[in-house]
């Protein structure tokens, strides 16, 4: 596996290293010892299947807040996807900065995303497939959501007229 820290402090951009043959590839996608050499959490707890039938679907800006706070390795299974962090960690010297990763099941990439950051995704063509494994349980009580459009972060989206559930349609701009 190849760690790529990202402008984000503790966010990686995780690739994997295949090994070729005439069959195909074999990689690892998880390896808990790779991680723990990275100083990364990767105790998880649940695994996550978000699926989108439409082009331009967008979800987020979720995340979670008071002790319920996760760790998440993403992954797009099918399809491809535009996915989007951003670090909401007051202490961070890189609060409210964002950055974007294109996910695919071609390229096989993974995005590490650490405690203390705000989650998204769009997805780039018809019929995708996340994969994610979170460190804590979801606690419905203890979530957060930031506008997709929200101006204090300027995330350029590659539509501006996402396909939208109400709830977050309906999320409310970041308080500084």
């Amino acid at each position: 596996m190849i760690f790529t820290e990202t402008a984000l402090k503790g966010a990686f951009i995780i690739d994997i290293e295949k090994r070729e043959d005439n069959r195909g590839f074999f990689a690892r996608g998880f390896c808990a010892e790779e991680l723990d050499k990275q100083g990364l959490i990767f105790s998880f707890v649940q695994c996550n299947i978000s699926s989108s039938d439409k082009k331009h679907t967008l979800r987020g800006m979720h995340y979670q807040i008071n002790g319920a706070e996760e760790v998440k390795i993403v992954r797009c299974t099918k399809g491809s996807l535009l996915d989007v962090i951003i670090d909401v960690r007051e202490d961070s010297p890189t609060y409210c900065q964002h950055i974007k990763v294109e996910l695919s099941e071609t390229n096989h990439r993974m995005l590490y995303i650490p405690k203390g950051f705000a989650h998204g995704f769009i997805t780039l063509e018809y019929n995708i497939e996340l994969f994610y494994m979170v460190s804590e349980p979801y606690a419905p009580g203890k979530e957060a959501a930031i506008r997709w459009d929200d101006p204090t972060f300027d995330i350029q989206w590659p539509t501006d007229k996402p396909i939208l559930s109400e709830k977050d349609a309906n999320c409310p701009d970041f308080e500084l």
